[in-house]
């Protein structure tokens, strides 16, 4: 997912098996934060490339997002 602060996030990269550890991968070489939730990630798969979340899934992906931003927070004060 990406967040740019408008409107909801939006869904830019997904997979499942081999695409989905290359995906991890290419966000781990980039330190992307990762998180993974297979219930959520079952749902987000269905919404196409580029499409907002559905409203829907707001709560459980906002709980992401500020445990992304926590964890890079923590990142930053060692910095």
């Amino acid at each position: 997912m990406e967040y740019t602060g408008v409107g909801a996030p939006r869904v830019v990269a997904k997979g499942e098996g081999l695409i989905a550890e290359q995906i991890g991968a290419v966000a781990r070489q980039n330190d992307v934060p990762l998180l993974q939730d297979s219930l959520l990630a079952s749902v987000l798969v269905n919404v196409p490339l580029g499409d907002e979340i559905p409203e829907n899934f707001y709560f459980a992906v906002a709980e992401i997002l500020a445990h992304i931003y926590r964890i890079n927070e923590a990142i930053d004060s060692y910095e």
